[in-house]
């Protein structure tokens, strides 16, 4: 009898997990902030000059300038009108929300900038690793990132429109898609 239910259970939980079919990005994204819009998220500089700040409000310091609209930044956190940002390099501070744009941008590996020459990231005329090779992108090439698939965004630098591996970048969460 105690087999015959474990062995329901069991089935009944298997049907159940494969009623709700794969998991979406957005969903697995389940914080929210104050805004009622998914914590963490990306985002771009508005600005060509932005103040990091140390705390939420103009009475705080600055701790950084950002001279260059248009840059990634990760949203981490949020309180009034103001986002605690972090960057590619990881740098944290406070800016105010009228300084960023829902735009999406990336950066080409900024992890392997360090690596030495010789190293980069292909942007492809097709999502696909097979696709024939547009550009090659050194480590640290910021991107306009139009749509991700999950698996591969369309981007553009200096003119190269094409495909450019998710996992190679840093601007979009693995899985994530978006048009």
């Amino acid at each position: 009898m105690r087999s015959k239910v474990l062995k329901s259970c069991l089935a009944l939980a298997i049907a159940l997990v494969a009623s709700l079919g794969p998991v979406e990005f957005a969903h697995a994204q389940a914080a929210k902030g104050p805004s009622g819009l998914p914590l963490p998220r990306f985002v771009t500089l508005k600005s060509k000059r932005v103040n990091l700040r140390i705390g939420p409000g103009t009475d705080y310091a600055v701790s950084w300038m950002y001279l260059k609209s248009g840059l990634p930044v990760e949203i981490i956190q949020e309180y009034d009108n103001w986002r605690r940002i972090r960057d590619a390099d990881g740098t944290e501070g406070w800016v105010n929300q009228s300084l960023l744009s829902g735009q999406r941008a990336a950066i080409a590996a900024p992890w392997m900038k360090t690596k030495g020459k010789g190293i980069f990231v292909n942007l492809r005329r097709e999502a696909q690793p097979s696709a024939s090779i547009i550009a090659k992108l050194e480590p640290g090439v910021m991107l306009t990132i139009g749509e991700c698939n999950g698996d591969w965004c369309r981007a553009e630098t200096d003119g190269a429109t094409g495909w450019v591996a998710q996992s190679e970048i840093w601007g979009a969460y693995p899985g994530e898609a978006f048009k």
